[in-house]
């Protein structure tokens, strides 16, 4: 097993939320925020989670508050935000830090120091494709939507491969 899929993040109803069962798919891993600009994009995740969930795709969101405070809720509101307001239904943890002395364990894999794609996360909603060895496939600024084409064919073709 990856060492991407032997993590166990903090879930953000409470529980556990391993890695593991992730190495059946291929996921979008995406740092997440409810008082951002680009928050809006949540509902095209939601949309990509359920349009190639049946293929093998899912999105796990991940909350962070190191953007200009823009996820300062408790892990409590942070649920009933995502579900009342995009009817969220793939995995979000609860919230972890992305960059600097506390970045998750997490982080480090996807963008630390020997990573394939290193270098601190920009801003709220950069996303990372990683597939289902636990290899990070692409990395997508926090700009690129989910609806943006590069994205599309980056999920098609690592679902046709």
């Amino acid at each position: 097993m990856s060492a991407f899929h032997e993590l166990v993040l903090p879930g953000l109803d409470g529980r556990e939320l391993p890695l593991a069962p992730l190495k059946e798919q291929l996921t979008l891993v995406v740092n997440v925020a409810s008082e951002c600009g680009l928050t809006p994009q949540y509902a095209g995740l939601q949309e990509l989670h359920q349009r190639y969930q049946e293929r093998g795709f899912g999105v796990l969101g991940i909350p962070c508050n190191q953007f200009g405070s823009q996820e300062p809720g408790s892990d409590a509101a942070i649920l009933q935000f995502c579900s009342e307001n995009y009817g969220i239904s793939f995995p979000l943890s609860g919230k972890l830090e992305v960059n600097g002395p506390q970045r998750h364990p997490l982080y480090r894999l996807l963008a630390g120091e020997g990573a394939d794609f290193p270098g601190d996360i920009s801003w709220n909603f950069e996303k990372f494709l990683v597939d289902r060895d636990g290899r990070v496939l692409a990395r997508f600024s926090p700009r690129t939507a989910p609806e943006d084409p590069q994205l599309i064919q980056a999920i098609e073709s690592a679902l046709a491969g």
